[in-house]
């Protein structure tokens, strides 16, 4: 599958955060080295999340998300600020991006905490230290969990290293993304449901059921694989009552009617 082919739930997703004029769309264009943010000297050019799915090497395909300012204002700006905490329910590295000549403010550190309790990996990015009355350093407040840079979106200082933590902040958390590991303990047992696929290669299953399946031997658990109308012969026939039970969306009401009550149950697509 190529790179542009990927889809939006295998990304990585990386959510650029700050208040109004911080920067946040100048060095999310800086690191991709593309104008996927519109750029304006007027506070609260963004009015909504930009989703922009793209390649970011060494990292690979990603989600790149730009998000309204966290200082918005008025009713309208109330909105705009609830939207920009609701990516962060999609994002997997968050980049917070200050103003370096003003520093942090108590909307930043508000999102800092947010950030840490969802426990998002997050890069503190300086931006607009090329400019007379940048700080330099740490500011004060920061988590010392939080990687800070200083950056120039305009000269591209500090962009670079940006881009190598962004690199390692979603690298770490890609390896830690589960997609039923969590639910299972090492012996559980999952059956998963498979009806053939005609649009799967011949002998071959499709990416979602292949991933379930590595994830559930990586959690030390054990995948048992029937077809739709093989799942009431095997369940009676197991020596012990499965964990879970996988299924595929098209035959999901047959499967809730075969499947005891006791037992979860799931589908490829919901996970």
């Amino acid at each position: 599958m190529g790179m542009n082919n990927t889809p939006a739930s295998d990304r990585i997703h990386i959510g650029f955060f700050g208040r109004r004029n911080a920067g946040k769309s100048s060095v999310l264009n800086a690191v991709t080295g593309q104008d996927l943010a519109v750029v304006s000297d007027v506070k609260g050019t963004t009015t909504d999340p930009v989703y922009k799915a793209m390649e970011l090497l060494p990292l690979g395909p990603v989600m790149m998300i730009d998000t309204p300012g966290i200082d918005d204002e008025g009713q309208l700006g109330s909105l705009r600020v609830r939207k920009s905490y609701q990516v962060l329910n999609k994002t997997d590295v968050a980049v917070l991006v200050m103003d370096a000549c003003h520093g942090p403010a108590p909307e930043d550190y508000t999102l800092l905490k947010k950030i840490g309790e969802k426990q998002i990996p997050c890069v503190a990015v300086c931006n607009k230290a090329d400019l007379d009355g940048a700080a330099g350093g740490r500011p004060e407040g920061i988590p010392e969990s939080v990687p800070v840079l200083s950056v120039s979106a305009h000269t591209g200082q500090g962009i670079t290293a940006l881009k190598e933590c962004l690199a390692q902040l979603g690298k770490t958390q890609e390896s830690s993304r589960k997609i039923v590991g969590d639910l299972l303990s090492p012996s559980d047992m999952a059956v998963l449901v498979v009806p053939i696929d005609k649009a799967a290669p011949k002998g071959r299953l499709i990416l979602p059921q292949q991933q379930t399946i590595r994830d559930i031997l990586e959690a030390d658990a054990v995948s048992v694989v029937v077809r739709e109308n093989g799942l009431r012969d095997t369940l009676a026939s197991l020596g012990k009552k499965p964990r879970m039970v996988i299924t595929d969306s098209q035959v999901f009401a047959k499967v809730s009617a075969d499947t005891p009550e006791d037992i979860l149950l799931t589908s490829f697509s919901i996970l």
